[in-house]
C-alpha cells in the first residue's frame, strides 16, 4: 500500500490553457487498459525536458532530444506505457519516428513537432500498429480537464495516479501549474523510471525554460532513490502554453521567474514524493537529511549511500534498530577525509550518535518506536561546514522482490 498517498481528485487538478489531454486504449501490451495519451499543445507554446544519464537511453528519448534540438515549435506529447521501446536498436528507433510521423499526420503538423515517450517493459519491440490504431481515439478524447484520465493512463507498477496542481498570481494576473509523474520502481537520481510533465500558462520566454526544468528537477526528481537502478526512459518535461496575460517573463532573476520557480519546484517534489510514497513494495517513507558538510555534494553522497543501502532499507522495513548501518553508509560514501568523531545521527527527535559514538542516553526501543512509524526522518551531521541535501527514499520489502519478479508475467 502507498505510504499516506492517496488518489488525486479529479476536481483539484486545474486546466492549463493552450493544454489538452486525450487517453485511449490501444492495447499496447495488455488489452482494456488505458495506455496511450496524447498531451495537445496550441501554437506558440514552448517545451524543455530533462532525460535519464543512463547511455542505454531509449529510443523515445533519443528522439525527443533531437526533435527539441531541431527547434520546431512542439505540437504534442505522445505518451505509451507497457512498452519502454529501449533495447531495441535502430528498429526501436525507427518505430519511435513512424509513432511520430502518424501523430503529425493526424494533426497536419511535422514529425519533428512530436515528442514520443515510452514506458513499460524493455527489449520488446513497440507495436506501431496498435499505437498509430489507437491515435484517433485519443485526439477525439481531447480536453482541457484529462489531467486525471493522463495520470492513470502512465501508470506501469504504480497503484495509485499522481498528479497536482498550483496557481499564483504573476504581474497581478492568476498563473496555473498542473502536473503528473508515473513511477515506483527502477527509481534512482539522476534521472528514474519516470515520466513527469508539467504544464504552465505563465507567459515565459521560451529560453528560459531550460533553466527552470533543470533547477526543478535537481530539487525533486533528482533528490529520490527507490531501488537504485538508473533507468533507460526517465524524463520530465516542462510545457509553458504562455497564454497567461502578464507581462512576459525575460529574466531569470526578475520576481516574476523566482516565484514561478518556486511553484514548480513545489509542485515537481510532490509529484516526486508521490514517486517514493508509492515505491514497489514501500510501507515507509524516508526523509534523509544531510547536514555541516563542507558543500552539497559530499552530503549528497552521504545521503545517497544510506538511501541506496540494502542493509539500511531493510532494517526500516524490519522496524530494526540496527542504526550502526545508516553509520557504516556514511563511513563508505566517498569522503575521503570524513572525520568520525565529528559525525552525528538522529533518528526524528531521538538523538541516537554524538561525536561518532552512540549517547549513553539512547535506547533502542526509542529507536524502534521511530522506525515503526510511516513516515521517518534521518539526519546525520557532518560538523564540518554548512552545506546541506535531503533526498527521499523508502524502506525495501518482500513485496518489492515479488513485484519484480513478476513484472513480465
Amino acid at each position: 500500500m502507498p505510504v499516506n498517498l492517496t488518489a488525486p481528485d479529479p476536481a483539484t487538478l486545474l486546466p492549463v490553457p493552450g493544454v489538452r489531454l486525450g487517453v485511449t486504449m490501444a492495447g499496447v501490451r495488455k488489452a482494456n487498459r488505458r495506455d496511450l495519451t496524447v498531451i495537445a499543445l496550441d501554437e506558440g507554446a514552448a517545451v524543455a525536458g530533462v532525460f535519464t544519464t543512463n547511455r542505454f537511453c531509449a529510443a523515445p528519448v533519443q528522439l525527443c532530444r533531437e526533435h527539441l534540438a531541431a527547434g520546431a515549435a512542439v505540437r504534442a506529447l505522445l505518451i505509451n506505457t507497457g512498452n519502454a521501446n529501449a533495447g531495441t536498436g535502430a528498429d526501436g528507433l525507427a518505430r519511435a519516428r513512424a509513432t511520430c510521423e502518424a501523430l503529425a499526420g493526424l494533426m497536419g503538423c511535422e514529425p519533428t513537432q512530436i515528442l514520443p515517450f515510452s514506458t513499460g517493459v524493455i527489449m520488446e519491440t513497440l507495436p506501431v500498429d496498435r499505437i498509430t490504431a489507437g491515435l484517433p481515439g485519443a485526439l477525439s478524447a481531447l480536453r482541457d480537464d484529462g489531467w486525471a484520465e493522463a495520470a492513470a493512463g502512465i501508470m506501469t507498477t504504480d497503484t495509485l495516479p499522481k498528479a497536482a496542481s498550483r496557481r499564483i498570481t504573476l504581474g497581478g494576473v492568476p498563473v496555473t501549474l498542473t502536473g503528473i509523474s508515473k513511477g515506483a520502481g527502477m527509481i534512482r537520481p539522476n534521472m528514474a523510471t519516470m515520466l513527469g510533465f508539467i504544464a504552465t500558462d505563465a507567459n515565459i520566454a521560451p529560453a528560459l525554460l531550460q533553466p527552470l526544468v533543470k533547477a526543478a528537477a535537481d530539487a525533486s526528481f533528482n533528490r529520490i532513490t527507490i531501488d537504485g537502478d538508473t533507468s533507460t526512459n526517465d524524463c520530465f518535461m516542462l510545457i509553458a502554453s504562455r497564454r497567461a496575460a502578464h507581462a512576459e517573463i525575460m529574466s531569470l532573476d526578475s520576481a516574476d521567474a523566482q516565484a514561478l520557480l518556486a511553484a514548480l519546484t513545489a509542485l515537481a517534489q510532490e509529484l516526486a514524493q508521490a514517486i517514493v510514497r508509492d515505491g514497489e513494495g514501500a510501507t515507509k517513507f524516508i526523509t534523509i537529511t544531510v547536514e555541516g558538510g563542507r558543500d552539497e555534494a559530499e552530503c549528497k553522497l552521504a545521503a545517497y549511500a544510506i538511501a541506496h543501502s540494502p542493509l539500511v532499507k531493510t532494517a526500516f522495513f524490519a522496524s530494526d534498530p540496527n542504526l550502526g548501518r545508516i553509520l557504516a553508509a556514511v563511513g563508505y560514501a566517498g569522503i575521503g577525509d570524513l572525520d568520525q568523531g565529528l559525525i552525528d545521527l538522529d533518528l526524528d527527535d531521538v538523538a541516537v550518535v554524538r561525536q561518532g559514538g552512540r549517547l549513553p542516553a539512547y535506547r533502542e526501543e526509542d529507536g524502534q518506536r521511530v522506525m515503526k512509524q510511516a513516515e521517518i526522518t534521518i539526519r546525520i551531521g557532518l560538523n564540518r561546514g554548512n552545506a546541506r541535501a535531503t533526498v527521499w527514499t523508502c524502506d525495501l520489502s518482500h513485496d518489492y522482490v515479488s513485484i519484480n519478479a513478476d513484472y513480465r508475467s
